[in-house]
């Protein structure tokens, strides 16, 4: 479900893991929030949690919670600020228009729950990214979002062509083990101090090939690398 990989007096880090809702889904059982809740109360049943960020349901990966309010808040401004350098790995197996770059638009809501990307720009969503051809005619992909829109990453592989493997919404033809989404990399500095968190994917089967780990270790200090110009 997720496993903790930092634990700070006023935050927690964890890798939350694909399928997992980040809210309770009645009959189907607690989604994150309630399962990282639960924990920290074990260990101080008056113990606090507030959410600061989401990912969907799909996507693996770094959600970091605040353990007061006073945190949230300072998290919610960095995140409102884009002072919270966020990373996302990616698998997709369709050839892209551009393999490297900047995909930007507005986004609007599309049919069935989906969104799609549009050519105006009054407040559009903005991803830097890096692709790497990897075997099975995939492509593995690093993305840099520098704005928080629902579905983002999803719908900006989509609009070039190149939809992520797995998606249950952008990519039904797809026949895969889970959505090959991951949220990587985190990079902020919270109260002065600078924290650094990265989790490679524990699951699926492509992530687990040799050549995409392989290529994990070339960009394990994302925020290393010279990103194209925004």
């Amino acid at each position: 479900m997720y496993k903790t990989i930092a634990e700070h007096h006023d935050f927690i880090v964890v890798d939350k893991g694909t399928g997992v809702n980040f809210h309770d889904e009645g009959d189907i059982g607690s989604g994150l929030f309630s399962l990282v809740k639960k924990q920290i109360q074990s260990q101080n049943k008056n113990a606090e949690l507030y959410p600061v960020h989401r990912l969907d349901k799909m996507t693996s990966g770094l959600v970091i919670f605040a353990k007061s309010l006073t945190c949230a808040q300072i998290f919610g401004q960095l995140f409102n600020d884009h002072d919270i350098e966020k990373y996302y790995l990616a698998i997709g197996d369709k050839k892209p228009s551009k393999k490297q770059g900047l995909i930007k638009g507005d986004m609007a809501k599309s049919r069935r729950g989906m969104f799609k990307l549009l050519r105006s720009m009054e407040n559009p969503a903005i991803t830097q990214f890096f692709s790497y051809s990897v075997p099975n005619k995939q492509r593995l992909y690093l993305l840099k979002p520098h704005s928080g829109k629902t579905h983002q990453l999803r719908v900006a592989l989509a609009s070039i062509g190149a939809p992520i493997v797995g998606d249950p919404l952008y990519y039904t033809t797809s026949q895969a083990d889970r959505g090959y989404l991951h949220a990587f990399a985190l990079k902020f500095t919270y109260l002065g101090e600078c924290f650094e968190f990265t989790s490679l994917p524990s699951t699926g089967q492509f992530f687990a090939t040799p050549e995409i780990t392989h290529q994990f270790s070339a960009i394990k200090k994302p925020w290393r690398l010279n990103w194209p110009r925004l």
